[in-house]
């Protein structure tokens, strides 16, 4: 059995000098991938010199919707030129977040149209963000035609509904530890829902820590704890959908297994 962590920030100042060790407990878990995700120009380069650094890890990098304001043109042109690495696998994490921030949602998804334009100029997926804003991320992504080179709807949360719209677009939809929550139910309908060939799962570690871990750290191996949760939803065996979403990952971001 082997699990990939489609969306982790290993590259986070929690991790830091111990990177080494939490891979080899994720492997010992059966966790055996990851995509390091990136959100501004350190945690891009974090991204980018882990992936460089360990075979079995891959960079996404990008511009986060809550470091809006960081970004400039002369960081636009050094993004454009650290996504033709040749570890990067997709640009995110991308999108909208309109829960703590109420002034700045036009610079947000100016920004989030200006990062689409940039992955399919690159013929990449992106990796989208969405936070009490998931009409305007619908709107932006159809417009866009993000059917053309894919993405994932990271750390899905929605209901069922906006689960077959962004289907509809030609989206994966990636699952992190919120699936194994007791209270969140909309989800739990969405992981029952979801065609197995559109399921990814994360971490989004260090944040959103699966239960048994809840309220602690959480970390890259813990995706095991994804699996078993949307394998119980699901009424299937843990090893179906390890190998599923490893398979889906694998094409997705067109890596060697």
């Amino acid at each position: 059995m082997q699990i990939f962590d489609s969306h982790t920030h290993l590259n986070d100042t929690p991790f830091a000098g111990q990177e080494a060790a939490y891979i080899e407990h994720a492997r010992q878990l059966g966790v055996t991938k990851m995509a390091i995700v990136g959100s501004n120009a350190q945690l891009n380069q974090g991204a980018l010199a882990l992936a460089h650094r360990f075979s079995n890890l891959y960079a996404i990098i990008g511009w986060h919707p809550e470091d809006v304001l960081t970004y400039s043109a002369k960081e636009e042109e050094k993004l454009a030129a650290q996504l033709q690495q040749p570890k990067v696998v997709a640009l995110g994490e991308i999108g909208l977040d309109y829960h703590w921030d109420q002034e700045h949602h036009q610079q947000q998804q100016n920004l989030f149209r200006k990062q689409i334009e940039l992955a399919q100029a690159y013929h990449l997926p992106i990796s989208v963000h969405t936070r009490d804003a998931m009409a305007d991320t619908y709107a932006i992504l159809k417009a866009a035609h993000v059917e053309r080179y894919g993405g994932i709807m990271h750390s899905f949360n929605g209901s069922t509904e906006w689960l077959r719209k962004f289907l509809d677009l030609g989206m994966m939809i990636s699952f992190s530890g919120v699936v194994s929550f007791k209270n969140a139910p909309l989800v739990h309908q969405a992981a029952r829902a979801i065609p197995i060939d559109r399921l990814l799962v994360e971490t989004d570690a260090p944040y959103l820590t699966p239960t048994p871990y809840r309220g602690k750290q959480n970390e890259p191996g813990y995706t095991r704890y994804v699996v078993e949760a949307i394998a119980k939803l699901r009424h299937t065996s843990v090893t179906e959908i390890a190998d599923q979403t490893y398979q889906n990952t694998i094409q997705f971001f067109k890596v060697q297994a």
